[in-house]
């Protein structure tokens, strides 16, 4: 079956063809005159044209040369200071009737230039490439963040919650799309077809994906649900080949164990919030039984911030941090994640763990602490194995996100609390 957006995209597609016709030999010669052309130019099927046009040109470009793209895009397309500084003038006249105006003058030409970039055939998909490459370079320039300030502000809008759709992935979902989840797949690895099989096909397992119909049939981001009797400690049981099934009509826990985001170029952007509380009430719908929605998380900073502060740390803490790098994995380990998750802060506020800042802003409460929950070598690499659960409670998500946003509060239960007072 052909979609909605291919069909469209043809069309745009058609018209650009005609527009390339119409320039002729006044298509502008350079990539900085072709987006110069763009932004000023009111016709349709030429500036569609000349968009497909630039998108090919930035295409055949070296890293370099597309550093230095980048730079102009920067630069020459930034805010115009003499419409700027006339706009403020009559603000200053007109007082708050032209703050409108003001506001439109004080906004970067960039942003207008990508929103008609936009309108190319593939436009949003090759933004996001774009903007993948853009972060890449980052890297090494922080000079580039204003222009991704201004892709980050479009795509905030672009990616919001009302553009994106609900799918369940099962093993009847078409072979493209399993493809991509088997490559998307970024906590545990998914070793081949059967072991995708088990992740989809199975009665006890869910995969939910979100979609946006500018990209088609490639997903924003998936979370993968294990249907169990109770609450997890180790990954390794979920992901066993020979594991026993539960029913789902006999299950209590819903287990969020892999989350991914598949656009790099959308990083910033946030969907796994939605994606999570929708997959809640979607199985809370299918399965009344079910009373507990946790996740099954990594702890990604734990081991990297333990050695980093250890010099700092209570010495009970330290000496928890010598025994883990010993191969040991003493029973205090708990305590040292517990003060990782709970005192320590990252500069910007809020938890230092990134997974941590993620689920707790949710409205998640870090609900338990495991030690020796994952094997894998990531895993021990990351964080000698630990791995932590985060409750979903639909009745205290609100509350919580409010207490994490406005003061800074980690909620956690009281089990992971006390783990503070055993040093």
């Amino acid at each position: 079956m052909i979609s909605a957006t291919t069909v469209f995209n043809d069309l745009v597609g058609r018209v650009a063809d005609r527009g390339r016709s119409l320039l002729g030999s006044a298509a502008p010669g350079n990539i900085s005159q072709m987006c110069e052309t763009l932004l000023t130019g009111k016709g349709e099927a030429t500036g569609l044209a000349l968009a497909r046009g630039i998108f090919d040109r930035y295409d055949a470009m070296t890293q370099a040369e597309r550093h230095v793209f980048f730079i102009m895009l920067r630069d020459r397309f930034d805010v115009d200071r003499k419409v700027a500084d006339a706009a403020f003038a009559k603000w200053q006249n007109d007082g708050d009737a032209a703050l409108r105006g003001l506001h439109k003058a004080t906004e970067p030409r960039s942003q207008e230039l990508i929103r008609r970039l936009n309108r190319a055939p593939g436009g949003t998909r090759r933004l996001v490439a774009m903007r993948n490459d853009l972060l890449h370079l980052m890297d090494d320039d922080a000079n580039l963040a204003p222009l991704d300030a201004d892709f980050r502000h479009l795509f905030g809008s672009w990616f919001n919650r009302g553009f994106l759709a609900l799918q369940r992935i099962d093993w009847h979902t078409p072979a493209n799309i399993l493809e991509k989840i088997i490559k998307y797949e970024a906590v545990h690895e998914i070793s081949g077809w059967d072991d995708l099989r088990r992740r989809v096909g199975a009665e006890d397992r869910r995969l939910y994906a979100f979609f946006h119909p500018a990209l088609g049939d490639d997903p924003l981001i998936f979370v993968e649900v294990a249907l169990t009797s109770d609450i997890p400690g180790n990954i390794g049981a979920i992901l066993a080949a020979d594991r026993t099934m539960v029913s789902p009509a006999k299950a209590q826990t819903a287990v969020f164990y892999s989350i991914s985001n598949c656009q790099t170029g959308l990083r910033g952007i946030s969907f796994g919030n939605f994606l999570i509380k929708q997959v809640v009430e979607e199985l809370g719908r299918e399965w009344p039984n079910l009373t507990n929605f946790v996740t099954l998380s990594p702890v990604p900073g734990l081991r990297r911030w333990a050695l980093a502060q250890k010099d700092t740390l209570p010495k009970a803490l330290a000496d928890v941090v010598t025994q883990a790098e010993s191969g040991a994995r003493p029973v205090a380990l708990s305590d040292l994640t517990a003060h990782y998750m709970l005192v320590a802060r990252s500069p910007r506020g809020g938890a230092t763990d990134p997974v941590a800042r993620f689920h707790l802003g949710n409205g998640a409460r870090l609900e338990r602490i495991h030690r020796d929950a994952d094997g894998s070598d990531n895993g021990q690499k990351a964080s000698w194995g630990v791995m932590v659960n985060y409750l979903y409670d639909l009745d205290t998500i609100e509350r919580n996100h409010e207490s994490y946003s406005t003061e800074d509060d980690i909620i956690a239960s009281p089990p992971v609390r006390r783990l503070l007072k055993t040093r």
